[in-house]
């Protein structure tokens, strides 16, 4: 039976999403302090979070980013903020979707049912650890860290869905749409300026392992890998 975490200060809103997610035969974890909200992520071990963003002491944005730290768990950020900024930084500060208020509890629980499914379902990725490998560039999903000659380094979760996307793709183009379709897959507008985000802080971690100028934009068409270390020691 798995577990969701629900982080949200209104008191009526937390028992009526407890309520509901029981009905659908999963174990809950409610707070009622938001100061230690990591410490108590460590101590249940949830399969799913629900956190809302305005919070007492931090947001919704720095819990969030301190779970990261620890755990890829799927987290759906619920909030009354309807703006296209917030629901980026949602997306930006490591959350996997976004639901705003007031909302119907029947979505609730499809976006719980679909999230882990991804996760720990059907639609999950094999157990056996994957490799990926473009020239000696290579990837490590289940680890999320890449590695080149002797280097290593460990990637946040959007950056190795682009980096996955690239490296699979190795020197075909692979289309801006595309890209925001595998790094977000949600019904939400995504503003084509996060994907260049991505882009720029995937390339500054490249140059981390000594690699330049790998990521080639192909004008009007997307993105391709450039093998620019071949030869070089």
């Amino acid at each position: 039976m798995e577990k969701i975490m629900i982080v949200e200060d209104n008191d009526d809103l937390r028992s009526l999403l407890t309520e509901h997610l029981k009905k659908f035969g999963y174990k809950t974890v409610s707070l009622e302090k938001f100061d230690a909200i990591l410490d108590m992520f460590l101590a249940k071990e949830p399969d799913l979070v629900l956190l809302d963003i305005n919070l007492p002491s931090f947001d919704g944005f720095y819990w969030c980013r301190q779970i990261r730290k620890h755990s890829t768990c799927p987290i759906i950020f619920i909030s009354a903020r309807e703006g296209t900024m917030d629901q980026i930084m949602a997306l930006e500060n490591g959350g996997d979707d976004y639901i705003t208020k007031p909302f119907s509890y029947e979505m609730v629980i499809a976006k719980v049912k679909s999230h882990l499914r991804r996760a720990y379902g059907e639609y999950a990725r094999s157990q056996s650890e994957r490799v990926v490998d473009f020239h000696g560039l290579t990837y490590l999903p289940e680890r999320m860290e890449l590695r080149f000659r002797s280097h290593s380094i460990e990637v946040s979760k959007k950056e190795a869905m682009l980096l996955e996307v690239l490296l699979d793709r190795g020197d075909k183009v692979t289309s801006r749409d595309r890209l925001i379709e595998k790094m977000w897959d949600t019904d939400m507008f995504v503003d084509e300026n996060t994907l260049n985000v991505y882009i720029t802080r995937v390339r500054k971690r490249l140059c981390e392992l000594g690699i330049q100028d790998a990521i080639e934009t192909v004008r009007g068409a997307g993105y391709r890998m450039k093998n620019t270390w071949e030869g070089t020691e």
